[in-house]
């Protein structure tokens, strides 16, 4: 039987920044914390999962927290290993003279003064190194050091799955660390770039990372996250539950703990959970507008079902650092390309996404839009980005992207042609019809080298004339292209029909578009620079290897489009609607058009 892998992780905080804030009493928020962190650990191991405790630097000043996290190890299995959250306290604050406390944000040489303080620290409390770390995000350059210099990690906490602009937003406007575009799942970080998964040996950093929590993929995606991750108090948040009689039900939880194991089907039997909850989350005074009653029992139930499946044969529970060796020994294939076909479990509409994530790069497709392309990353260009004091990206961690329907729009938009997407327009005697506009849902099969999803096919009336259309989409591992099938499946009786397969991109990190007059546009061999006048180039297929590209320096990107086609066009913006066009078209009685897209790195 297949088993969801899954890591539970708890910090003893004995100093909460937040919660001092609120709560008032050092020596009250310390004594509280400590006693959720025994209700936490007392509620995994009552149903007999093992944990992992990640210390913190304020916690390592505690030989109560040290003794506790000894006899627990002995006694449970429970790994220690070290949390880089968790630095403000007054040691730390002295030492540094900072109210900081994100290490990412620092400049290089206190991001390693404050590793090297906290390994050597820990190394003092319990006489060995610890296997796993973590941080709300670690970049490459922090990674690089940590296991350069203590090589015993083989895991760590990287990054939180799409906390950029959305979380900024839901936190009023204050959240100012921004790291969204990196993977969902764990995956093994790039030297270069810690938000890219390695593509080979050489590119390894030599740790596997998770991310800080496990989201659900189209409600955060679409909305805040914050509301909704396996972490039982964003349920809460989310106000995602119901009262039965004087019972609190949140069936959500379980429904998305089990979506995450429906994912081995489309990974090779492999799938992955994680709960992270820090103490401030069950503070006696409440949160997010529930008691501590109900907090406590949502943390409670939640163990109890993860504590179910492992009866039931269905759970490996594991320390981060077994997680480390268990998911290299699943995944020997650095290209193995990470699938989620993730369904709507919040709402009960048909909505449903395809997330796809290899070292070339990150997608999602909406199949409520026909299978357009709504949010892409260029993994393969390997961006050598900095983060922290001293650099250009002090709090802006994010990957860039070069389609994002959140923050650049996408079909639907105030403006007709301002948004970033992948799709396909049929038209027929002057009347046309986008295929974001036709509702569908997919099915996944795996390939020889690549995965592929096959829509429903959907038809469009054009003139009185009905089109049935049929797309298929194939992820190809190692060559960072997406092949799109559109094929026509109904007789035409001898009418034609034009296929348009188009690219509407921008790249960024926010909703801000920096100066594209670096952009180059070209179809075959003829090229032009940006320069927001709306200019086009258009060429006849004339029997030649051709594509139409655009190459953007400031994120080391080209993108390519072509195949069998009669039409290679390209277009930019203008000043009001900052974004590029690449399309291909085809005029077809029957058959179907086949094209590529295909993302490669440039200097």
């Amino acid at each position: 039987m297949k088993k969801l892998a899954l890591n539970i992780i708890h910090r003893p905080e004995l100093s909460p920044e937040y919660a001092e804030r609120a709560l008032g009493g050092v020596r009250d928020v310390r004594d509280e914390s400590l006693d959720i962190f025994l209700f936490q650990q007392q509620s995994a191991h009552e149903q007999g999962l093992k944990t992992t405790i990640q210390i913190t630097y304020a916690s390592l000043f505690s030989d109560e927290i040290v003794a506790i996290a000894k006899q627990h190890h002995e006694q449970f299995g429970d790994e220690i290993g070290l949390s880089l959250l968790g630095l403000p306290c007054k040691q730390f604050r002295e030492k540094y003279q900072t109210e900081d406390f994100c290490i990412w944000m620092f400049d290089e040489q206190t991001k390693m003064e404050i590793v090297d303080d906290c390994f050597k620290l820990f190394q003092d409390k319990f006489g060995f190194y610890p296997q796993s770390t973590g941080s709300y995000f670690l970049d490459a350059f922090t990674i690089n050091y940590i296991k350069e210099k203590y090589p015993s990690i083989k895991c760590a906490v990287a990054t939180c799955w799409e906390e950029g602009p959305k979380a900024y937003h839901t936190c009023n406007n204050s959240w100012y660390t921004f790291m969204d575009g990196g993977p969902w799942n764990p995956w093994i970080p790039s030297k270069v770039n810690s938000h890219c998964p390695a593509k080979s040996k050489s590119d390894d950093s030599g740790i596997v990372a998770i991310p800080h929590l496990s989201r659900d993929l189209m409600a955060c995606f679409d909305g805040n996250g914050s509301n909704f991750g396996t972490h039982p108090q964003n349920v809460l948040r989310g106000m995602i539950y119901y009262r039965d009689g004087g019972s609190v039900e949140y069936p959500y939880l379980y429904n998305l703990i089990d979506q995450y194991r429906h994912l081995e089907k489309y990974n090779d039997g492999y799938s992955y959970n994680m709960v992270f909850v820090g103490p401030g989350w069950l503070n006696r005074a409440g949160r997010w507008e529930a008691p501590y009653e109900l907090l406590a029992k949502s943390y409670k139930d939640c163990m109890a079902y993860y504590g179910r499946l492992k009866r039931e044969g269905k759970l490996l529970d594991l320390t981060m650092s077994e997680f480390a060796d268990f998911y290299r020994e699943c995944h020997p294939d650095y290209n193995r390309g990470e699938c989620a076909l993730w369904k709507d479990i919040l709402y009960g509409s048909d909505k449903e996404y395809f997330w796809y994530a290899d070292p070339n790069m990150r997608a999602c497709l909406d199949f409520n839009q026909g299978g357009a392309m709504v949010d892409l990353r260029p993994y393969v260009a390997r961006l050598p980005q900095k983060t922290g004091i001293g650099t250009d990206n002090v709090y802006d961690a994010s990957y860039p992207y070069l389609i994002q329907i959140n923050y650049r729009a996408g079909y639907f938009t105030h403006y007709a042609g301002a948004g970033t997407i992948k799709s396909c327009r049929v038209s027929y005697h002057g009347k046309s019809a986008d295929l974001c506009l036709c509702r569908t849902m997919a099915r996944y099969e795996k390939i020889d080298g690549g995965v592929a999803l096959i829509a429903d096919p959907v038809t469009v009336t054009l003139d009185g004339l009905d089109v049935t259309i049929r797309s298929t989409f194939i992820f190809e591992e190692k060559s960072g292209r997406v092949i799109t099938k559109r094929e026509i499946l109904n007789d035409l009786h001898g009418e034609e029909v034009t296929v348009e397969e188009y690219f509407t991109g921008a790249f960024g990190t926010t909703e801000y578009q920096a100066d594209m007059t670096k952009l180059i546009l070209g179809v075959g061999r003829e090229k032009m620079n940006f320069t927001y006048h709306g200019k086009k180039i258009e060429k006849q297929n004339n029997g030649k290897p051709m594509s139409a590209f655009v190459t953007i320096p400031d994120v080391l990107t080209k993108v390519e489009m072509g195949g069998d086609v009669d039409k290679y066009k390209v277009e930019e913006g203008i000043a009001f609607s900052p974004v590029y066009h690449l399309s291909l078209t085809k005029t077809l009685t029957k058959g179907a058009v086949e094209t590529w897209l295909k993302l490669s790195r440039v200097n």
